[in-house]
């Protein structure tokens, strides 16, 4: 058995492709780790899991990011301040909390030139670390959520924030599904009638979800919009996520090219 043993809880978490990037990894380095998917049904049980597990690191997805905040020992300073976790690393019987999603989109997205204002679909763990990663750089973030309990951080925050009812559809350069929508069905992010609104005067759109094309992406190409899935924030946050795990052994270039052949595959 491996001296290190990692994986990444959610539910779903069959899709992941994280334990073949990781893996890819572990053995093009030589580093002696192995790297599975588990499925979390109740996030209130992850601490007691990753220890029954034996477990010296995570990384943690839908829907269980505010969980993980909670569960940890220590958390580094911007996972602090956003709410939200998604990497745990083991040390000495602690548990240590990062947020890698939040580097990880806002290199994915640097590719959209002349990008200003962004409207979120979606207000759950991944938007509460992306949204204040785009503000810190610049950005002019918008949420649009199907509820209200869950925008109320976000209107602390200072955020403008909108559900389906009240929302009055404006121009937005950039539209993002920051939900699962149309990862297991059909189902689009916000009502057809909003998207029909706002998609048209987009310069671009991304769906986190990542591996297959959503109805949500198929729409926004139907108005001949560049489109881009969550592969590349995958990538990149996995690439962050195995610094912490492997304690900066690696770099981030020397990760890149072993990383990237699972997307290849």
């Amino acid at each position: 058995m491996s001296k290190h043993l990692y994986a990444i809880f959610g539910n779903p978490v069959s899709h992941s492709k994280s334990p073949l990037m990781h893996n890819l990894s572990f053995q093009g380095l030589g580093f002696d780790g192995c790297y599975t998917r588990y499925l979390l049904e109740e996030g209130s049980t992850l601490k007691e899991t990753f220890f029954n597990l034996g477990l010296k690191g995570i990384n943690i997805t839908v829907p269980h990011k505010e969980y993980a905040y909670h569960a940890c020992d220590v958390l580094d300073p911007f996972s602090k301040k956003v709410g939200a976790v998604n990497t745990i690393v083991e040390r000495e019987g602690k548990l240590y909390g990062y947020n890698t999603d939040a580097p990880g989109f806002l290199k994915a997205i640097s590719e959209f030139k002349a990008i200003k204002t962004v409207l979120f679909l979606g207000a759950g763990g991944t938007a509460q670390s992306t949204s204040r990663i785009l503000r810190d750089e610049g950005y002019e973030v918008t949420l649009l959520n199907r509820s209200e309990n869950r925008l109320e951080k976000f209107k602390q925050d200072s955020f403008k924030t909108y559900t389906f009812e009240n929302f009055t559809p404006k121009s937005y350069d950039l539209v993002i599904n920051m939900t699962s929508a149309g990862l297991e069905d059909n189902s689009l992010p916000a009502p057809l009638e909003i998207l029909e609104q706002v998609l048209p005067t987009a310069k671009a759109c991304v769906d986190v979800i990542y591996g297959k094309e959503t109805p949500f992406l198929t729409l926004c190409k139907s108005y001949n919009k560049p489109t881009k899935d969550g592969s590349d924030m995958l990538l990149y946050q996995g690439i962050i996520a195995f610094e912490y795990f492997t304690n900066n052994r690696y770099s981030f270039e020397e990760i890149l090219p072993y990383m990237k052949k699972a997307f290849a595959i």
